[in-house]
């Protein structure tokens, strides 16, 4: 990864994760020796600074989901490794994992589902608090409290007896928010927290996100394939493609100077308010191939207008341009079939 954050130090180390996920499992899966598998994640390698805001933004199927998930332990890579604090995230077990499930918080993508339907809203975000030793009564309803002021909920008292039907979903989206926050972690991931929502209240979500991680320098990676709420939250992007990073580097520079012909054409659907501003679509070629048979080299290469012979061959390596790191043969010198 570029480093853009020097005076930071590194929280979590990923290197050539990979993720797949078998087909047909079970034992008569494996009696009939059912190879198939979805590679959902292919070998990515990238660091997160403490602080830092990292944005991960893809098509649909693009393996960002599952690295989220990944970094947050409810998966185990194929193979790989995640290191938090020097430690294999893989290898954390009992209170280590405990602990890690503390500092390690996770913002769902719909908030309708990740509520307990039958729990009141105080009971829901006193269950971190007691699951995590948090004994004192008195202790836990200051802290919920103070969460719900936290993410402008007010006054509490108005919103804690009520059940998750009772609300609408920028309200239970900010009661999960609450719930993420709750044990003061120093690490969320935040799987497209809103686009369930509607347009009208993403906005003031997405401040009291930015605002909150700001004031406690809460590391986010924020999964998302709206472009323009990346560039809006985050420090550092990085494009994923079929399970691959292939550009990442300073949000602004990524969003504004793409290197990868598919950064490009994900950058060319930004809606723009300017009627006189010309657009020139890139010619993408067909659809997103399925992630049971990757293509051979770059898997970006059936549908880029730009394909050599040799982008079939290798997955390109990493070359830094202008201040970003992108895989991409165009950028490669010597370039050989």
């Amino acid at each position: 990864m570029i480093d853009t954050a020097m005076d930071r130090d590194v929280l979590i180390e990923i290197k050539d994760l990979v993720k797949h996920f078998p087909l047909g499992g079970g034992l008569l899966g494996s009696l009939a020796g059912n190879k198939d598998a979805v590679h959902a994640v292919n070998g990515v390698s990238f660091t997160i600074r403490r602080g830092e805001v990292i944005g991960i933004a893809g098509e649909s199927g693009c393996g960002k989901s599952t690295t989220a998930k990944l970094l947050m332990k409810l998966f185990d890579p194929t193979s790989g490794t995640i290191e938090v604090d020097g430690k294999n995230l893989t290898m954390l077990k009992g209170d280590e994992l405990k602990e890690y499930r503390r500092r390690a918080a996770l913002m769902f993508q719909n908030p309708y589902e990740s509520l307990n339907p039958r729990f009141t809203i105080e009971r829901a975000l006193h269950e971190p608090l007691i699951i995590h030793g948090v004994d004192d009564a008195a202790e836990r309803d200051r802290r919920v409290r103070k969460a719900m002021d936290d993410v402008q909920l007010r006054p509490a008292d108005y919103y804690l007896e009520k059940f998750p039907h009772q609300l609408s979903g920028g309200q239970l989206q900010r009661v999960v928010l609450a719930r993420a926050l709750i044990l003061e972690p120093d690490f969320l991931v935040a799987d497209e927290p809103v686009s369930m929502l509607d347009v009208s209240v993403r906005a003031g979500i997405l401040n009291t996100m930015k605002d909150l991680s700001a004031k406690r320098n809460i590391t986010v990676v924020y999964i998302s394939h709206d472009l323009s709420l990346i560039q809006y939250l985050c420090d550092t992007t990085a494009i994923m493609y079929l399970g691959r990073v292939v550009e990442m580097g300073p949000t602004r520079t990524v969003i504004q100077d793409p290197q990868h012909p598919y950064t490009q054409a994900l950058i060319s659907t930004i809606p723009v308010p300017d009627p006189d501003r010309e657009e020139t679509p890139i010619p993408i070629k067909g659809g997103v191939p399925s992630a049971l048979n990757i293509p051979s080299g770059c898997p970006f290469h059936p549908r880029c207008p730009y394909a050599m012979d040799v982008c079939s061959t290798a997955f390109p390596p990493a070359v830094e341009v202008n201040g970003v790191k992108v895989n991409c043969y165009l950028h490669v010198k010597g370039k050989t079939a």
